[in-house]
């Protein structure tokens, strides 16, 4: 359980989702990046309904917490590897709901804040069950700084995103870029799940997805909501490891 801010409030949010639902090819520059992501199932094709997996809540970390790579993807020999960041709008639930109208949608969310959707390539791409286990490592879900409330939050939908690199801006993008908009997406997960109060849904990435390794440091800014930052290190490196 991660417990954050909530913006202009003494108060905080309690971040211990069931689950954490993610989309994948939400922002059409993303799709259009597919050759240099090379992963299966990414394709330049705009899709006609959200696509969905899960990361499971093991992934959460905090600000300035650290982002592990774990230490045994090693052992599967692959020729380079590649861990990427993704900066993404996160939105927490805020009621238990099923088949939530797109009209009702915008009234079943608690806040929303940045999160950065790490995911292992190797892993995603040849994991024959899909994209799930490479994208839910330890640690590869660092969120935060901070929560904003939704009656706080004016427009979602227009949203500047951004990430930084070792301080160089990566990805930029802006929410209204978004293919599917929250109410869509929310009546379409919840038409497929239970949404819980504190589950997560995660929107979606801009263009300019990259790798990082260690001793990167990782910054994931949404403007209205703050700087998410997080260090990156190999497992390899922690105290007490062997490599």
């Amino acid at each position: 359980m991660i417990n954050l801010p909530i913006k202009n409030s003494r108060d905080t949010v309690s971040i211990n989702p069931t689950k954490l639902i993610a989309l994948g090819l939400n922002y059409r520059a993303h799709i259009a990046e597919s050759v240099s992501v090379k992963v299966k199932g990414f394709t330049d094709e705009v899709p006609s309904e959200p696509l969905l997996f899960p990361k499971t809540p093991n992934v959460l970390v905090g600000p300035e917490d650290p982002i592990v790579i774990p230490k045994f993807i090693r052992e599967y020999g692959f020729k380079t590897l590649r861990t990427d960041y993704e900066a993404e709008l996160a939105l927490i639930i805020r009621d238990r709901c099923k088949n939530v109208a797109v009209e009702a949608a915008m009234d079943v969310v608690l806040g929303y804040t940045c999160m950065n959707d790490i995911s292992q390539r190797n892993i995603q791409n040849g994991d024959r069950t899909g994209w799930s286990r490479g994208k839910s490592f330890d640690t590869f879900g660092p969120i935060g700084p901070r929560v904003v409330l939704a009656a706080d939050m004016p427009d979602p939908h227009n949203l500047d995103i951004c990430c930084r690199l070792n301080g160089k801006t990566v990805q930029e993008g802006n929410t209204r870029q978004m293919i599917f908009k929250i109410p869509e997406i929310i009546a379409f997960v919840s038409k497929n799940f239970t949404l819980m109060p504190g589950d997560i849904i995660l929107t979606g990435t801009p263009s300019g997805v990259g790798p990082i390794t260690h001793g990167d440091t990782v910054e994931v800014e949404i403007e209205g909501i703050g700087v998410l930052k997080n260090s990156v290190i190999d497992e390899n490196e922690l105290p007490g490891s062997s490599a």
